[in-house]
């Protein structure tokens, strides 16, 4: 592989062989340094000897053809996978209570997401509450909507089967759908303190997006599902069936959800009423 001279990181000379578009589209890219862009033309030659070139202008193509040359280009286009959730600045964002609560009881601390599921003719979305002390979920639900009512739905299940105490932090990612007024609302209404992560930072929501991987993991790449309902009935089972009840978990000493509160709640009979503690340093967000 050489450098052209008249532009050492956009014009690449490679080898024209079957089949290469996309190996040489990967390695111009890790030559260059740079981010896939959104478009990238591919000139190879047609066997008559010589190389080819490999040009990315940033500008859109279409189409692919012979050109003059005999070589054959080949458009490439590189698209992102979409995201369950869409940032919105115009909508209020909170602090990140989360990173600095110390959580002594169940109901002190809910982490929740979304993410999606694949059927044969559709996505459709799930949406969790977790709660962080004993990782059980306390609130899910699936639709084919990502739209506000999905995680609210959730939110509602959550607050039916628990009854939280006031003060209770709920922790999310900065989607649009956890920062809308309703959903907002529903927290003030009941009490409840809105926390939201750092931008492009998994790691706030760790133990929601572990929950997440074991679900696609164990349940849903292990099935193939008719339709909706048969997803809906299919995670039901799973979550409250299986997951909270019986699933062990390494981070609670190997015991499920369920009996880590009830073994937790006999140990300490007012921990589920104990307030989680607050730091603040400066320099942390």
């Amino acid at each position: 592989m050489s450098v052209g001279a008249s532009k050492p990181s956009g014009i690449l000379s490679l080898p024209a062989r079957a089949g290469a578009g996309r190996g040489v589209h990967d390695r111009a890219i890790r030559h260059s340094g740079n981010r896939p862009r959104t478009s990238a033309t591919l000139r190879l030659s047609t066997g008559h000897g010589g190389t080819s070139a490999a040009r990315d202008d940033g500008e859109p193509q279409t189409g692919s053809a012979n050109d003059a040359g005999g070589q054959l280009i080949l458009e490439i286009q590189n698209r992102e996978a979409p995201l369950a959730t869409d940032r919105c600045d115009e909508l209020e964002i909170y602090l990140n209570l989360a990173r600095r609560v110390k959580v002594c009881g169940p109901n002190q601390l809910w982490i929740a997401d979304i993410t999606y599921v694949r059927l044969k003719a559709e996505f459709v979305y799930l949406a969790v509450v977790l709660d962080a002390f004993s990782r059980k979920v306390v609130g899910w639900s699936v639709d084919r909507t990502l739209q506000s009512r999905l995680p609210l739905r959730a939110l509602q299940k959550a607050i039916a089967n628990r009854q939280p105490p006031p003060g209770l932090i709920h922790h999310s990612d900065r989607g649009v759908q956890y920062a809308c007024e309703g959903y907002i609302r529903v927290l003030r209404d009941h009490q409840m303190m809105p926390s939201m992560s750092r931008p492009g930072n998994p790691y706030d929501n760790a133990s929601c997006e572990s929950f997440m991987k074991t679900l696609k993991r164990e349940e849903i790449y292990a099935n193939d599902y008719r339709d909706l309902e048969h997803l809906i009935e299919s995670v039901e089972k799973f979550i409250e069936h299986y997951y909270n009840r019986c699933r062990l978990h390494s981070a609670l000493g190997y015991r499920p959800p369920e009996e880590f509160e009830e073994e937790s709640g006999q140990r300490h009979a007012e921990a589920s009423l104990a307030a989680s503690t607050l730091t603040f340093a400066r320099g942390r967000s």
